[in-house]
């Protein structure tokens, strides 16, 4: 994508394929705001009522790795870097949870690298489409490696606001498990830990500057 119009669009496409404003996030690599706000913008519907566009755009950084996930060969090279961030984190890990949709591909390569089993977690905000009254909960898919009281890795693609890492570190320690570290391709917020848990990221994109 070369422009915020390009973006723009993007989330009318996705929008008009019935994706929640969530799952529109997701995709783009935004928070749920910016999802939002473009979806607004576009002039597109989804599941429930649109909101009118605010004057002022949201501040955030679209990340686009396209390059990378469309390619089999590149993305087995960035998750095997991903699995060198992790592997001298942990004596005995033997799960490593992919947080869907974009990091359970790069969570196969790392579980694949570092011998682990593979885990996936699908986060709430996959429903999430501006409706702040309905009580929104992730799972983790039966079709792949289950908690079981094991300490284990968490993966995702990009940090933007923490949330459903912080979400997804919470959902394994309510199974019992212990999340020994956590690692993305990108970190859009510049954290070194969640709740508790180091977090490490092959780059990180930080603002400089005063917002206006």
């Amino acid at each position: 994508m070369k422009n915020i119009d390009d973006l723009i669009d993007s989330a009318a496409e996705l929008a008009e394929r019935g994706l929640s404003k969530g799952e529109i996030a997701d995709e783009l690599n935004v928070s749920k705001e910016t999802a939002s706000w473009l979806v607004s913008r576009s002039g597109a519907t989804t599941t429930t009522t649109t909101t009118e566009p605010s004057g002022q755009s949201p501040h955030d950084i679209h990340v686009d790795w396209s390059a990378i996930g469309r390619d089999s060969a590149r993305l087995t090279y960035v998750g095997r870097a991903v699995a060198d961030l992790l592997s001298k984190q942990g004596q005995a890990v033997d799960l490593t949870i992919g947080i869907e949709k974009a990091g359970a591909p790069i969570a196969t390569t790392v579980a694949r690298e570092l011998d682990t089993d593979l885990g996936t977690y699908a986060p709430s905000k996959h429903q999430w489409d501006d409706d702040e009254t309905t009580e929104l909960s992730g799972s983790f898919s039966r079709n792949f490696a289950q908690i079981r009281d094991r300490e284990c890795y968490v993966v995702d693609d990009t940090i933007t606001s923490g949330t459903t890492m912080t979400e997804t570190v919470e959902a394994v320690r309510d199974q019992g498990g212990e999340p020994v570290a956590c690692a993305v391709l990108t970190d859009k917020r510049g954290v070194e830990e969640i709740e508790g848990v180091p977090v490490y990221s092959l780059v990180q994109v930080l603002r400089v500057g005063q917002s206006e």
